[in-house]
């Protein structure tokens, strides 16, 4: 058994539930060290469980790609886990595959959602996603729905603000089957994230953020010429020049300014009316605490934000976990149980 297999497999035998608080291992908290030990420590996971395939038309000429693995008798026996992975993620994203095998280990249905164009749902779609693209969530809801009676979702980073984002702009459409919600290091102002992510820091993330996106979006422009002008991205050094040029004027947006404004789930955060959880990390070098803060919860309480001293960005590793692992899906997870 190699490594890969050996991380996996202990993921899938862990199903003691979290500790309460997020303690690091000694020497590893800090919002790089935790950032960069959860992308080392999860990068060999490999999907071990078989795997249906979905396809889901979101609009005319839009398919989805949506990975689904079912616990074994009855589907309605058990709740479905749909998770969604960040920016320049897919279904292989390592920490969707921590999060799967994890759940499923604690007995729910695991769906794999891959976003517009993302990973092998390219095949299926070239065109590009972006933050605002609630509708395309909502379709692997809808679909979702229609196969088991009670749902959750948990979105990562990017993928964690088009989570709270259709759960409060779209309520309305929202499944009645979907119990509950989850988003961790979301970015709920977009602005202030690509402001963040310029910083002299932040300079590595930006360089494997911008490689993704100029490498995708070339294949794009190959796969559909009439619709993408080719050597647009040779103009782009950051990621909000990549919005400026790239993802407004083909998203439907004036400019990257009114992208970030109209696709910031911040604004919506009250308007969500099903259990919530938003955590983040004080110390995340991508999603500045303070644009977590600021914006106003239902009263009602049903929508909970937390906010550990360290975590970094999707990092939450702690010293008691096997590699592969890690406390924010089972923190989450605590959670949506109880929702």
């Amino acid at each position: 058994m190699d490594g890969s297999e050996a991380a996996t497999v202990a993921i899938l035998e862990a199903r003691e539930r979290s500790s309460p608080d997020f303690r690091p291992f000694l020497a590893t908290g800090g919002g790089h060290r935790q950032t960069l030990l959860g992308y080392w420590l999860r990068r060999r996971l490999r999907w071990p469980l078989p795997v249906e395939e979905l396809i889901v038309e979101s609009e005319p000429g839009v398919k989805l790609l949506v990975r689904a693995t079912w616990q074994p008798g009855p589907r309605e026996t058990r709740p479905a886990l749909v998770i969604v992975h960040g920016l320049g993620g897919s279904d292989h994203s390592a920490y969707v595959l921590s999060t799967g095998c994890y759940a499923y280990a604690r007995g729910w249905h695991v769906l794999r959602a891959n976003m517009r164009g993302a990973g092998d749902g390219e095949a299926l779609c070239a065109k590009l996603y972006n933050a605002g693209l609630d509708a395309d969530l909502m379709a692997v809801l809808q679909h979702t729905a229609a196969l088991v009676p009670r749902l959750a979702v948990v979105g990562f980073s990017l993928g964690g603000n088009l989570t709270l984002l259709a759960a409060g702009r779209r309520r309305a459409d929202l499944p009645e089957g979907v119990r509950g919600l989850a988003a961790v290091s979301a970015p709920l102002d977009l602005a202030a994230c690509a402001d963040a992510l310029e910083r002299p820091e932040n300079s590595l993330y930006e360089f494997y953020f911008m490689r993704s996106l100029v490498a995708a979006y070339r294949r794009r422009q190959a796969r559909l010429p009439a619709l993408y002008e080719a050597g647009r991205e040779r103009r782009v050094r950051t990621v909000r020049g990549f919005d400026e040029q790239i993802t407004a004027p083909y998203g439907g947006y004036r400019d990257a300014a009114e992208y970030y404004a109209r696709s910031s789930s911040g604004p919506f955060l009250a308007s969500i009316d099903r259990p919530t959880l938003i955590l983040n990390a004080a110390d995340d070098p991508m999603v500045p605490v303070a644009s977590t803060q600021h914006w106003p919860l239902p009263a009602s309480g049903i929508v909970s934000r937390e906010v550990t001293p360290t975590g970094g960005h999707v990092g939450f590793v702690g010293p008691a976990y096997a590699p592969g692992r890690f406390w924010a899906a089972e923190r989450f997870l605590d959670f949506l149980e109880q929702a």
